[in-house]
């Protein structure tokens, strides 16, 4: 069988989630089709050429081990090595500019400033949003007053309006197939998670984006608000390491899901030359 890293921080404390539980579960039913080790986010440089690909999964905030990873994203750009999710993601796997771009283009985007000159681009609010380039699970993540906020936009963060929405919603993809929807009813409880029944308009909101990431492999998250008017923004495109809430499924779903990425992880087997 095919032989698979699984890059995960089992340790890794999460805010109401248990990360570690995510992975148990998914390495387990992975070992029906794959012969897999796992390792932490410190030790896929070291060993990743053992193996025919590399899994990057519940691994916690690059910001955490920033020089391993970077280590890791070079050594296996250099040596060809098949990472799943594939190194080529324009959103968060990147930084967090994307917001800047899709919003600059007109794209249905929370609003988003790097600079203090620009905050006036930004709807009027006593909160703002700051939050680091390169962050992720809320990691540096502040909310501060309308007074606060210039002194604090640097350029490494980016400035967004504390929106008042009415629920976050996420939409979760394998490749560019939608497989499942959460949503937090009440917005002070961020994982309090339940299921979603997107309508025709959410999905083509959600599609958009992997669209336009075009990675065509791997596991996608679009984070989206419902703000006050009533239409979806984007939050967040997560490409690198988005946690499922899989345990917020039921399972059938759960199920659905685990079927879809080992399909996933065949065909980018079998459609992705190796390097080595």
């Amino acid at each position: 069988m095919p032989r698979i890293l699984y890059v995960t921080d089992l340790a890794y404390e999460a805010r109401g989630r248990r990360y570690c539980d995510e992975d148990i579960f998914l390495t387990a039913r992975l070992r029906e089709d794959f012969d897999l080790a796992l390792c932490g986010p410190r030790d896929a440089a070291a060993l990743m050429d053992a193996f025919d690909a590399v899994v990057v999964r519940n691994s916690g905030p690059v910001l955490a081990y920033q020089d391993a990873y970077d280590d890791f994203r070079d050594r296996a750009l250099a040596a060809g090595t098949r990472v799943y999710n594939p190194l080529s993601g324009k959103a968060d796997m990147a930084g967090k500019q994307y917001l800047l771009d899709l919003g600059a283009a007109g794209c249905p985007v929370i609003p988003t400033v790097d600079s203090a000159e620009d905050l006036h681009r930004l709807p009027r609010t006593d909160r703002y949003v700051v939050k680091p380039r390169l962050g992720a699970d809320s990691t540096g993540l502040r909310i501060v007053s309308a007074d606060a906020v210039r002194d604090l936009v640097t350029g490494d963060v980016l400035v967004q309006p504390c929106v008042d929405f009415a629920y976050e919603v996420s939409f979760y993809f394998v490749d560019e197939d939608f497989q499942y929807a959460l949503y937090a009813p009440h917005p002070d409880r961020r994982w309090q998670l339940e299921p979603y029944e997107p309508d025709r308009e959410d999905l083509e909101f959600a599609r958009r984006f992997i669209d336009w990431n075009g990675l065509g492999h791997g596991i996608q998250r679009v984070d989206a608000c419902r703000a006050p008017g009533g239409e979806l923004l984007l939050v967040e495109l997560e490409d690198l390491n988005p946690y499922l809430s899989l345990d917020a499924l039921d399972d059938d779903t759960r199920d659905a899901f685990v079927a879809a990425m080992k399909a996933s992880l065949h065909r980018f087997l079998e459609v992705t030359p190796a390097g080595r």
